[in-house]
């Protein structure tokens, strides 16, 4: 999976937003709010990875339990994959 060209993580008053940009900004209106889990898996999928390899740096990353990592990039992936921001 990789996140769809046409979006941006941005940093605004310390929080982490994605904004569309260019043919994208007349697609989707709005923002998307990540929490830190999300902005790093969101960075982290800008290039082609598998859910395995999202875990993965999950786990290498932060002080979690696999199942509670899998878990995380599971609805995350999911997430993105059914509001067409991936491909």
């Amino acid at each position: 999976m990789k996140i769809r060209n046409g979006f941006v993580l941005r940093v605004v008053g310390g929080e982490s937003v994605v904004v569309p940009v260019g043919e994208m900004s007349k697609k989707f209106h709005g923002m998307i709010n990540l929490n830190e889990t999300g902005a790093f898996l969101w960075k982290f999928f800008t290039a082609e990875h598998t859910v395995e390899e999202g875990v993965q740096a999950l786990l290498a990353e932060y002080e979690v339990e696999e199942e509670l990592a899998r878990k995380d990039v599971e609805t995350f992936v999911n997430t993105i994959l059914e509001n067409g921001f991936a491909e």
